[in-house]
């Protein structure tokens, strides 16, 4: 299924494509020498938007639910990528613990878990739940929809190790973004592999550091395949120190968004877009499309409804926002049944695994689409992602399209090796 693209077939999009098919040899060499010197991230998520005038990443997620919208197809990729990422890690690795999130009566997600224990599963590793709700003091069975059950157990911690009753992990695999904070019974881990690492978790992690190191890597590859990183790279800024419920900070977030828009007017001209610009002001930190509106004009700021602010100014578990991303706002122009749909590719160590696309008939081509009323659609990376078919013209087939938006993942997954890098507490520093 190649989903419908309201755009004509001509344009930058498609040059893009005709560029990153005809360099596939060289982009694949680029990658396998980046990947000898950066570490990937255990797994990620990317939210992609293709606005016809370009493709770029808008969300990545270094904790990623929705496995479970992957379909059957795809589970070899996926298990064969789990294999070599335990490999790297812990080679004799054969006990594999799995915190998930804490919103366990959410089926969805639950959904997800079941995903990951059969993918892990398959890679050969024991996998058992264990749960930071300190309310779970015993085995606690809870029923999926389709009759199956997964049951979660309390977390043991002894001075340097974390496991459950009767079960000692090698490795730690943490499905949680530790929105609400670091908890104890995870600090000081080390005899363990603990994976993502605490400081990928939003307790830490900054939007913002993530869109610095991506423009870094988008740079590097437009050299490569001799283009403008515009075209893959949405511009942003970030703004501290904002209070919403008194409002004090928002003059600057006003001049910031002034300014990002100029910059993007300046692109539009550039490439005769039509299109009137907007940009996204976000949490800096935070994930599940919270904290987060669509601004057309600086002067929308002025007279920012109390509703609004308070929407803004707390995110999951109750976090306040002070720190913002003000992010260019990437269209997007895919349609799945005439609704308004956005790519999500799902990697796992340095591979594409497989995606979906987001779609929601009630949000428009300038929203968030991460919300209450989405739903999904696999993406047909069951195609093989990997054998694009050269020679056709671009937009016109699936592999094309996917093998691009595996590439764009790709880049986002790099970015968040380098920040990850970045913002390692524990890296040596050589002046």
């Amino acid at each position: 299924m190649v989903p419908h693209l309201v755009t004509a077939l001509t344009g930058p999009i498609n040059e893009l494509e005709q560029r990153i098919l005809e360099s596939m040899p060289a982009i694949e060499r680029w990658f396998r020498l980046e990947w000898m010197e950066h570490t990937p991230p255990f797994y990620t998520s990317v939210d992609i938007r293709n606005a016809g005038y370009k493709l770029a990443p808008v969300d990545t997620n270094l904790f990623p639910g929705g496995f479970n919208n992957l379909t059957p197809e795809m589970l070899p990729l996926a298990v064969q990528a789990a294999m070599a990422a335990i490999e790297k890690i812990c080679p004799e690795a054969k006990n594999l613990l799995l915190i998930p999130e804490k919103h366990t009566r959410n089926m969805f997600y639950l959904m997800n878990v079941q995903r990951l224990i059969e993918i892990f599963g398959l890679a050969g590793l024991n996998v058992r739940l264990g749960t930071l709700d300190e309310s779970i003091t015993e085995p606690t069975r809870l029923q999926l929809p389709d009759g199956s059950e997964l049951t979660l157990e309390p977390l043991l911690r002894t001075p340097r190790r974390l496991g459950l009753k009767d079960f000692d992990p090698c490795t730690i695999l943490l499905n949680n973004d530790l929105s609400a904070g670091i908890p104890d019974v995870l600090k000081n881990l080390h005899e363990q592999y603990l994976l993502p690492p605490l400081h990928a978790g939003w307790a830490v992690r900054r939007k913002s550091q993530h869109f610095d190191s991506y423009e870094e890597v988008a740079k590097k590859f437009a050299k490569l395949l001799g283009m403008d990183p515009w075209l893959i790279n949405p511009m942003s800024a970030q703004v501290g120190e904002v209070d919403w419920q008194e409002g004090t900070g928002l003059d600057r977030v006003q001049t910031q968004v002034d300014a990002l828009l100029t910059k993007i007017r300046r692109k539009h001209k550039e490439y005769g877009i039509n299109e009137k610009p907007f940009v996204v002001v976000k949490a800096d930190n935070g994930t599940y499309g919270m904290g987060i509106m669509t601004v057309r004009d600086a002067k929308e700021l002025e007279d920012v409804s109390r509703r609004t602010r308070n929407k803004m100014g707390v995110v999951k578990d109750g976090q306040t926002v002070s720190q913002l991303i003000i992010q260019e706002g990437v269209p997007t122009y895919e349609r799945v049944n005439e609704a308004v749909a956005e790519p999500v590719v799902y990697m796992i160590d340095r591979y594409v695994v497989g995606g979906f696309y987001r779609v929601h008939a009630d949000r428009g081509i300038d929203e968030n689409l991460n919300a209450p009323g989405a739903s999904f659609v696999p993406l047909a990376f069951s195609e093989s992602h990997h054998l694009p078919k050269p020679g056709m013209r671009p937009g016109a087939s699936a592999p094309n399209r996917f093998y691009m938006y595996g590439v764009i993942g790709r880049l986002a997954m790099l970015a968040a090796s380098y920040e990850l890098e970045a913002t390692d507490p524990d890296a040596e520093v050589y002046e």
